[in-house]
C-alpha cells in the first residue's frame, strides 16, 4: 500500500509541474517561432492542394525526421488539427522528461521528496543565450520533443535499463538528430566501457534500437528522393554566407561568443564542482553523462566556427552544433539543485545555499545581466535576484528540514514547488515570450480560408519583421509572398534563401507608401493586408476588422 501511495504522489506531481509548466511558467507558445514553419508544410503534407503558390513549403525539410509522419498520422486517427496533436506531443514529452530527472534524482538516493524538488526545480526551465535555444521549448518543434526523451533516458541509464534508454533516445534521435547526437556518442563510450559481460551485454542492446532508427531514417530520406540534399556536401557561396549571417546570426558563434563565452566557463565551473560534489554518490553511468554532456557543450563553439565559418559547410547551418551549449545550462542547473539538497543533508546550510541560488538563478532570465552592475538599477533585475536568493534559503531549509524530519517540513517543500511557477512572472517579471496572438488576426485568416481561393497569394507590405503574416500563412492556409520569419529556410536550401531574398528586397524597394496599392498586382500577389492606421480610403476593402483591412488588386 505505501509503494502505491508513493507511485500515485510521483505521477500526480509529475503530472502537477508538467501543467504548471506549460500553462503558468515557463509556458508554451504556438505560431510564435518555428511552428510558423512546421505547421504549413504540415498543412501541405496533409493536404496537396493548399499552399501551392507558397515558396517556403516548397521544400520541406523534415526528410531525416518522424514529426511530420507522426502529427499527419495523429490527425488523421483523431480528427484533430496540428494544434491539438502537437500540443498533446508537447505536454506528454515535458512529463516524461520530468519522469527522468526525478529518476535521476532518485539515483542519488533522495526521497521521493527531495527528488521531487529536483524535478520542480528543473520544470522551470532555462534559456541560453547566444545561439537561442532553452532547456523545456516553448514551441512543439522536433527538438522540444527530442530533449526529454534524452533526458528520460539518462534517468533510466540510471537504474541500469538500457534498453529502454535506448528505445527513448532512438525516439528523440529520430524526432531530432542533432539534439540527440551528443548523447549518443557518450553512450557509445559507455558501451565500450570495461565492465563484467551481463552489464556490457546490456549496455550493447541499448544500441540496437539506433542501429534501427538510422536505417529507417536513411531509407526515409531515399524515398524522399535527397530533397534535402542540395548543397549537402557544398560550401558556402559567399552570398549564402551573406544571406546567412543577415538572418541567422545566431548560427555564427564569432558574433555571440565574445559576449557569452565567460558566462558559459563559469557555468562548466559550476558543473564540475557539482560533479566533485556528487561524484560518490552518482553511479558510474551517470558520470560520464554529468562530465560528457557539459564537454560536448564546450567543444560545440570552436566545432561549430569551424565547420560554418573556417570550413564553410553547407551542412553546418543545418546542424547548427553551437547549439549543444544547452547542456552546460542543463546539467548545472540539474546538479546544482541536487548539490544543494546533498550539502543540506550533510549539514552544510551555507554550502547548500549557494548550490540553490545557481539553480534557481538560471529559470530568472540572462543570469549575464546581473554581472553589471548597471544593470542592478533595474527593478525587475533587483527582483529576479532576490527572488532567487529567497528561494535558495527557502530550498535551503526545506532540505534541512527534510533531513531533521520536522513535521512542518511536508506543507514547506509543497510550497517550495509551487511557488516559484506563481513568482517568476508576477514578483519576478520575467516575461519569456510576447503575446503575439490576436482575435482580429484570427478573424482575417478565417475569412481568407473561407471567402478565398486556395491558389490566392496575400502580401503584408506594412508587417515589417513583424511574425503575424506567418501565423496567417499557417492559419488561413493561404500563400504569402514573404515575410520575415520564412527567411530561416535559407540554413537548409541556398535556392530558398536566395528567393526569399529576392522577394524581400522587391518588398522594400516597393515599400508601403498610400496610394497606388495595385503595384503589388504584377508579382502575382492577389491580396494586400494593411494595418488598420494605414487604410486606403479611395479603394474598397475586401474584408476589414480592428486591426487589419485587406484589399483585393488582383
Amino acid at each position: 500500500m505505501n509503494a502505491l501511495r508513493t507511485n500515485i504522489l510521483i505521477a500526480t506531481s509529475i503530472a502537477v509541474l508538467t501543467l504548471l509548466g506549460f500553462y503558468q511558467f515557463p509556458g508554451h507558445t504556438y505560431l510564435q517561432s518555428d511552428t510558423q514553419i512546421y505547421v504549413p508544410m504540415l498543412e501541405r503534407a496533409l493536404d496537396q492542394t493548399v499552399l501551392q503558390q507558397d515558396f517556403m513549403v516548397r521544400q520541406p525539410h523534415m526528410a531525416l525526421t518522424i514529426y511530420d509522419e507522426t502529427a499527419v498520422a495523429l490527425r488523421r486517427l483523431t480528427g484533430l488539427g496540428f494544434q491539438e496533436v502537437l500540443t498533446a506531443q508537447q505536454i506528454l514529452f515535458r512529463a516524461l522528461g520530468l519522469l527522468g530527472v526525478f529518476l535521476i534524482a532518485g539515483s542519488l538516493k533522495l526521497s521521493t521528496r527531495m527528488s521531487l524538488l529536483v524535478t520542480s526545480i528543473f520544470a522551470l526551465g532555462a534559456v541560453i543565450g547566444g545561439p537561442t535555444v532553452l532547456t523545456l521549448e516553448y514551441e512543439p518543434t522536433p527538438r522540444a520533443f527530442a530533449l526529454p526523451l534524452l533526458l528520460l533516458a539518462m534517468g533510466l541509464i540510471a537504474r541500469e535499463r538500457y534498453l529502454a534508454a535506448g528505445l527513448a533516445a532512438s525516439v528523440a534521435f529520430l524526432y531530432h538528430a542533432p539534439t540527440a547526437l551528443a548523447f549518443w556518442a557518450i553512450y557509445l563510450v559507455l558501451a565500450c566501457r570495461p565492465a563484467g559481460f551481463p552489464v556490457m551485454r546490456r549496455r550493447l542492446l541499448g544500441l540496437a534500437p539506433l542501429l534501427v532508427a538510422a536505417v529507417y531514417l536513411l531509407l526515409r530520406a531515399w524515398r524522399a528522393g535527397g530533397a534535402e540534399d542540395a548543397g549537402f556536401f557544398t560550401r558556402i557561396a559567399p552570398w549564402w554566407e551573406q544571406l546567412l549571417r543577415m538572418r541567422s546570426p545566431y548560427i555564427w558563434v564569432s558574433l555571440w561568443f565574445p559576449q557569452w563565452y565567460w558566462h558559459y566557463a563559469i557555468l562548466w565551473i559550476v558543473t564540475l564542482a557539482a560533479c566533485w560534489r556528487l561524484w560518490k554518490e552518482t553511479s558510474v553511468d551517470l558520470r560520464f553523462f554529468w562530465i560528457g554532456l557539459p564537454l560536448a557543450g564546450v567543444l560545440s563553439g570552436p566545432a561549430a566556427y569551424l565547420l560554418l565559418e573556417v570550413e564553410k559547410l553547407a551542412l553546418a547551418p543545418q546542424l547548427q552544433v553551437a547549439r549543444n551549449v544547452l547542456f552546460i545550462t542543463l546539467v548545472a542547473g540539474l546538479l546544482s539543485s541536487m548539490a544543494g539538497i546533498l550539502a543540506a543533508r550533510a549539514g552544510h546550510r551555507l554550502e547548500s545555499f549557494v548550490w540553490f541560488v545557481a539553480a534557481f538563478a538560471l529559470p530568472a532570465g540572462d543570469p549575464i545581466q546581473w554581472t553589471f552592475v548597471t544593470h542592478l538599477a533595474d527593478p525587475a533585475i533587483r527582483r529576479r535576484l532576490l527572488l532567487a536568493v529567497l528561494l535558495a534559503a527557502l530550498a535551503a531549509l526545506v532540505a534541512w528540514a527534510e533531513q531533521a524530519r520536522f513535521r512542518w517540513r511536508v506543507p514547506a517543500w509543497g510550497a517550495l514547488a509551487l511557488l516559484p511557477f506563481l513568482l517568476f512572472p508576477t514578483y519576478g517579471k520575467v516575461e519569456n515570450y510576447p503575446q503575439l496572438l490576436n482575435p482580429d488576426l484570427e478573424e482575417l485568416s478565417r475569412w481568407a480560408r473561407s471567402s478565398t481561393g486556395k491558389e490566392a497569394m496575400f502580401l503584408f507590405p506594412d508587417a515589417g519583421r513583424d511574425l503575424y503574416p506567418g501565423m496567417f500563412r499557417a492559419w488561413a492556409l493561404r500563400a504569402v509572398y514573404v515575410d520575415w520569419k520564412s527567411g530561416g529556410q535559407a540554413n537548409f536550401f541556398p535556392e530558398v534563401g536566395q528567393e526569399w531574398w529576392q522577394r524581400w528586397q522587391e518588398l522594400r524597394a516597393l515599400k508601403y507608401r498610400s496610394g497606388n496599392t495595385d503595384r503589388y498586382a504584377r508579382y502575382g500577389i492577389d491580396y494586400i493586408v494593411l494595418k488598420k492606421k494605414n487604410a486606403e480610403p479611395q479603394k474598397q476593402a475586401a474584408f476589414e476588422n480592428a486591426s487589419f483591412i485587406a484589399y483585393r488588386i488582383r
